[in-house]
C-alpha cells in the first residue's frame, strides 16, 4: 500500500458531476493514477455551492469510490473552484535589490509588492498571482530573474480573485465530507496544466473548458497566462435547449445530446431518426438528427460568441498563433472543433489530459482534465515546499498551510 504522503487527490467539484482522482508520486518524480472516483453533482448550480448538504454527500461517493479502488484512505485533498463570481487583474510590483544581482527572496519580494497593490474589495479573495514577466532595470522579457545582476527588480503578474463566501462553501463542503482542503485552484487553470503544451503557450492560445455548468478560459502568450475568465453559460444549457425543444425530460434530453447530438447542422450525414420519449403518458415523438443539430447549433455558437468576445475584451485577438485548444465533457459533443473554428476563425483541437502515469485509460478524457490539472498543481506544490525545505522533519502534508485555515481567518 502506498505511504500516506506519497499520495496526491484531485478533486474536481463540478456542476454536473465530482470527480476524485488519486494519484502516487513516483519515484522518478512522476505521477501515477491509482484510483478514480464519480458521482453525480447534485448541489450545485454554475460552479457554486448551493446546496451543502447535498453537495457532502456527492463528494463522500466520489471519494469512497476512489477510496476503494485505490485502496488508501483519503485525508485531504486540492480542490477546484469556478463560477461567475471570478474575476482577475493585471498588477506591477517594484523592489531595489538588496544585493547586486537577483536572489530569490528579491523575487518573493516583489511578487508580494504586486499582490499588495492589486484593489481586492473586502468580500473577495485572492486566489493566484501569477508571475507574467519580469523586468531588472528595465530590461523587459526576464522569465527567470534568478542570479541576474541590476539595482532594480519589476514584475507584472496575473492577479486571480474569487468570492469569500464561495469559496468558503467549497472549504466547508469538503471539510464536512472529513477531508482536508490543503489548496483551492482556479479550474481553467488546472485544466491548462492537464491539456497544452509549452509550444501551445508560447506561441499564443486560449484554452476553453466547456464545463456542465460554466464555460472557463484561459488564454497563454510567450509561456505565461495573460487572461482568464468564468462564463455562466455550459452543456446544461444545450440539455436544457433540447428538453424544451423535443419536449422531453432532462435525462432524455442529456442521454440524446450525448449519443445523438451534433454541434453543426451541415455535418449532419443521412437520414438517421431518433425516437424521443415524451413527458408523462403522450406518446413518443420521432426527430431527425438534423432536428436535434438545428436546436444545438445557435446555443453552441452563443458559447463560442461569447469566447470570441472575451478575447478581443482582453485585447488578444490576432495573436493566438496556436488556436484554440477546447476541453472539458461538453467539448465531447460531434462537431465541436469546427463550430470552434468557424466562430472563433482560429485552428482547434480537442484537449485531452497527458503528464501522468498509471490509469491513464480511465482519466485520458476530456471530462478528466481539471481532475488531472488538479494533480499537476498538486505535485509542484510538493516540489516547491521541499525545494524550501518544508518537507524535511516530517511530511509535508502535516505542515502545509491549508485553506481551510486561510479562508476562515477571513472571518
Amino acid at each position: 500500500m502506498p505511504k500516506r504522503d506519497q499520495i496526491l487527490v484531485g478533486l474536481d467539484i463540478g456542476t454536473t458531476k465530482i470527480c476524485a482522482i488519486v494519484a502516487e508520486m513516483t519515484d522518478a518524480g512522476g505521477l501515477s493514477i491509482i484510483g478514480v472516483g464519480m458521482s453525480p453533482s447534485r448541489g450545485l448550480r454554475k460552479g457554486v455551492v448551493v446546496d451543502i448538504e447535498s453537495t457532502v454527500e456527492s463528494i463522500k461517493k466520489a471519494v469512497e469510490e476512489a477510496e476503494l479502488m485505490a485502496a488508501v484512505q483519503i485525508n485531504s485533498v486540492y480542490t477546484g473552484i469556478a463560477g461567475s463570481h471570478i474575476a482577475a487583474e493585471n498588477c506591477k510590483g517594484v523592489v531595489a535589490l538588496k544585493r547586486a544581482e537577483v536572489t530569490r527572496e528579491d523575487i518573493h519580494r516583489a511578487i508580494e509588492s504586486a499582490r499588495t497593490l492589486a484593489v481586492i474589495p473586502q468580500e473577495r479573495r485572492i486566489l493566484h498571482v501569477l508571475p507574467r514577466e519580469f523586468m531588472v532595470d528595465g530590461q523587459e522579457g526576464v522569465r527567470e530573474p534568478l542570479g541576474l545582476s541590476g539595482n532594480r527588480l519589476e514584475v507584472n503578474v496575473h492577479v486571480i480573485t474569487g468570492a469569500v463566501t464561495s469559496a468558503q462553501n467549497i472549504v466547508k463542503s469538503v471539510n464536512r465530507a472529513g477531508l482536508d482542503v490543503v489548496d483551492i485552484i482556479l479550474q481553467p487553470l488546472a485544466s491548462s496544466e492537464a491539456v497544452l503544451s509549452q509550444e501551445e503557450r508560447e506561441l499564443g492560445v486560449v484554452m476553453v473548458d466547456l464545463g456542465g455548468g460554466t464555460t472557463d478560459l484561459a488564454i497563454f502568450l510567450d509561456g505565461s497566462i495573460r487572461h482568464s475568465a468564468v462564463l455562466p453559460i455550459g452543456g446544461q444549457n444545450l440539455t436544457k435547449d433540447l428538453a424544451i425543444g423535443l419536449l422531453t425530460s432532462q435525462t432524455e434530453a442529456e442521454r440524446i445530446k450525448t449519443q445523438h447530438g451534433i454541434a453543426r447542422t451541415e455535418l449532419v450525414v443521412g437520414h438517421q431518426v431518433v425516437q424521443v420519449p415524451s413527458v408523462g403518458d403522450r406518446p413518443p415523438r420521432t426527430f431527425s438528427r438534423r432536428d436535434i443539430a438545428e436546436i444545438l447549433e445557435p446555443r453552441v455558437d452563443e458559447m463560442f460568441e461569447l469566447v470570441r468576445r472575451e478575447i478581443t475584451r482582453a485585447g488578444y485577438e490576432g495573436m493566438l498563433g496556436a488556436g484554440v485548444v477546447i476541453t472539458g465533457g461538453t467539448s465531447l459533443l460531434e462537431g465541436m472543433p469546427d463550430a470552434a473554428e468557424r466562430v472563433l476563425n482560429l485552428p482547434a483541437r480537442r484537449g485531452v489530459p497527458s503528464g501522468v502515469g498509471g490509469l491513464r485509460d480511465i482519466v485520458g478524457h476530456p471530462s478528466h482534465s481539471t481532475g488531472v490539472g488538479l494533480l499537476l498543481h498538486a505535485r509542484r506544490h510538493v516540489d516547491e515546499l521541499e525545494t524550501a525545505g518544508i518537507r524535511s522533519g516530517g511530511t509535508w502534508a502535516k505542515k502545509m498551510f491549508s485553506w481551510t485555515k486561510r479562508v476562515l481567518e477571513v472571518f
